[in-house]
């Protein structure tokens, strides 16, 4: 098969073809124009026309609409819109190949093949390890040499962010603590300059992370911190960039038990430490220069005889209690254990992520991450990062106004919920992380609303979605260009 890409017609009607298409269709003697302008209007954008039969090579050719041949930065949608354009159109272009039962398509780079090849292998992820019946694999490929270096990297970005779905779709008896760090040791097993450490709760007691323990001892299965070393830099004592993600690999809510309807989607709770561990597996793949550390706190929040309750008072690594109001709000209490860990390493910047709160969802539904930064800095890297990918982020506030709805708390220095209960709970979550943070350039994610997909991102499929994955990874490498710099 053969995707092809087409802009939209400026004023004659007739197809304006990419370079690549231009060659095809000169190859096949007009033939591709002559059908297209045959077949009614012009393709509009991220709409798709298959003929069959043009070149004994290529069966099948999807041609698929890119809009507007010039199209940029679009001020006021916060992406780069000429390459979401083309991840979406290859993206559909791929799908009606994969349908066809084709099991090699070649695309064309459509002017930027790092956004197509990310098109084209988002594009047809699908988790399907558990089916039998599963859709025949087609294995993507660039059409023609010239970018082929970009393309690569678009393949090792996307694969990332499979990595990262894949993490989060699996069943939560599939992907436990000690499996999930397995799979991200395996994945790293080949990098000569990456250290796993997986470390098991007798460790966890003797750090004193008395916050983390209380979620993890709710559930049979025993909690793992797992810690990751990348020395990219070519000075290994460089300042890392450390990356903490929330790993709760099922959450139930614990005492304060979540409904039942739409509770298996809790198996994807550990997506803060899906992303940031598939981001470090990225950049190690792309050989990034710089240094990052990892670290993912992993259990489940289970409802047992053992598990924290209702008005229960725990002390974090840093010495501080808290009073844990409701035992769903568990994923600040992992993080508020590994932020005081993570402030070990001296490190440029702390980024953690975690799917949060529903008020994150509530606030800015799937279109961006909501990030609570204290560093401006760290904000305009981040916001730039995201241009590029697609992947947008949102910056949240940071008031005292809601430092002091978590500070004020009966029994101990803090609660773990804001005292006007779901008023700003994206920002009563974030004031409490702040905490446990000293660090002058931390920011937080709250990437709950952006957990999965129904058909908003349409290079993704339905289901967990991986996102902010490419973002976190194009944000290191900006890292670690400044630091070159």
């Amino acid at each position: 098969g053969l995707v092809l890409g087409v802009y939209s017609s400026e004023k004659d009607g007739a197809a304006q073809f990419t370079s690549a298409g231009d060659a095809f269709d000169r190859l096949v003697s007009g033939k591709l124009r002559a059908l297209l302008s045959l077949c009614g209007p012009p393709l509009k954008k991220g709409k798709t026309r298959i003929f069959h039969g043009l070149h004994q090579d290529f069966p099948s050719v999807a041609v698929v609409g890119l809009g507007k041949k010039n199209a940029g930065i679009n001020e006021q949608e916060n992406w780069n819109e000429g390459k979401e354009n083309i991840r979406t159109a290859v993206a559909v272009g791929c799908r009606q190949i994969q349908d066809l039962e084709i099991p090699c398509v070649e695309v064309d780079p459509c002017g930027d093949a790092q956004a197509a090849a990310e098109g084209a292998v988002l594009g047809l992820h699908e988790y399907n390890e558990l089916k039998q019946k599963k859709k025949p694999v087609v294995t993507p490929q660039l059409h023609g040499s010239a970018e082929s270096e970009a393309w690569q990297k678009g393949v090792i970005y996307a694969e990332g962010q499979n990595l990262a779905r894949y993490l989060m779709e699996a069943p939560a008896n599939y992907i436990t603590p000690i499996k999930f760090a397995e799979h991200i040791e395996q994945k790293l097993r080949s990098f000569s300059n990456v250290k796993v450490h997986i470390r098991q709760e007798s460790w966890i007691t003797t750090q004193e992370m008395g916050a983390f323990l209380s979620v993890a001892k709710g559930s049979a299965e025993p909690p793992i911190f797992l810690e990751i070393h990348y020395l990219g830099s070519a000075n290994t004592d460089d300042s890392p960039l450390v990356f903490v993600g929330k790993g709760v690999t099922f959450d139930s809510g614990g005492i304060s038990l979540k409904p039942s309807s739409g509770m298996d989607a809790m198996r994807a709770d550990m997506g803060g430490a899906a992303t940031v561990c598939s981001a470090i597996v990225t950049a190690a793949a792309l050989n990034l220069p710089l240094n990052i550390i990892g670290l993912a706190p992993l259990c489940e929040n289970m409802p047992s005889g053992k598990a924290n309750k209702p008005g229960d008072v725990v002390r974090a690594k840093n010495g501080k209690t808290i009073q844990v109001d409701n035992t769903d709000a568990e994923g600040r209490l992992l993080l508020a254990d590994a932020l005081c860990y993570a402030h070990n390493f001296n490190a440029r910047a702390i980024v953690n992520a975690a799917t949060l709160t529903g008020a994150m969802d509530v606030a800015l539904g799937s279109a961006a991450t909501g990030v609570f930064t204290n560093s401006s800095w760290l904000w305009t890297h981040l916001y730039e990062a995201s241009i590029l990918t697609g992947d947008r982020v949102w910056r949240m506030p940071l008031f005292e106004h809601y430092t002091k709805q978590v500070t004020d708390c009966p029994l101990a220095d803090v609660s773990n919920i804001g005292k006007y209960s779901r008023a700003g709970g994206a920002c009563t979550a974030a004031a409490f992380l702040k905490e446990f943070v000293t660090a002058s350039h931390w920011a937080h994610l709250d990437i709950a609303g952006v957990m999965s997909n129904k058909d908003e991102v349409p290079y993704l499929r339905k289901g967990m979605a991986g996102r902010p994955t490419r973002t976190l990874v194009e944000f290191a490498a900006r890292l670690s260009q400044d630091s070159h710099n």
